[in-house]
């Protein structure tokens, strides 16, 4: 005779594993998304504490809002922001900001968080991005630069998400 499990089991392992994987995507919200620094063994003047970006996956051809949580020890009084976009190794987008459009200059030596919302092009291939972030000061020196992969998807498989 052959021991078969009570279906009720089964059904309480489901809902464990979806409890975890839920407890998980919160865990991973929470921390904001994964990034490194351009220079690993640079002592950049900004530090970035986190990033998030929303939705994750970005869909094409919507709107995905990009959060920086920053700190400086030094006041900020001006500079540009520049983001920089590769797909499969190639610059496909290279834009600059005044950075005291995102921000109230002059910044005093506090924490601050930057923010920008873009609309992501219909014509974007689906796939992973290689997406660069860089605060520069007046003369061009960094505050700090950061790179992040960034996966975009069509509007088909966003809208199941």
């Amino acid at each position: 005779m052959e021991f078969q499990s009570p279906p009720i089991s089964k059904l309480y392992l489901l809902l464990c594993l979806s409890f975890i994987l839920l407890l998980s995507s919160f865990h991973a919200h929470a921390s904001g998304y994964n990034f490194r620094f351009c220079a690993e063994d640079a002592n950049y003047p900004v530090k970035i504490s986190r990033l998030e970006i929303t939705p994750n996956p970005i869909v094409r051809a919507r709107r995905a809002k990009f959060k920086i949580f920053a700190a400086s020890d030094h006041v900020i009084c001006g500079g540009k922001w520049v983001i920089k976009v590769s797909y499969m190794g190639l610059i496909v987008h290279k834009k600059m900001y005044d950075l005291c459009e995102a921000m109230s200059c002059p910044v005093d030596a506090t924490k601050f968080t930057l923010s920008r919302t873009q609309r992501m092009p219909l014509f974007a291939p689906q796939g992973i991005y290689t997406v660069e972030i860089s605060l520069r000061n007046r003369i061009n020196e960094p505050f700090t630069c950061i790179t992040f992969n960034l996966k975009i998807v069509s509007t088909f498989l966003g809208s199941s998400l």
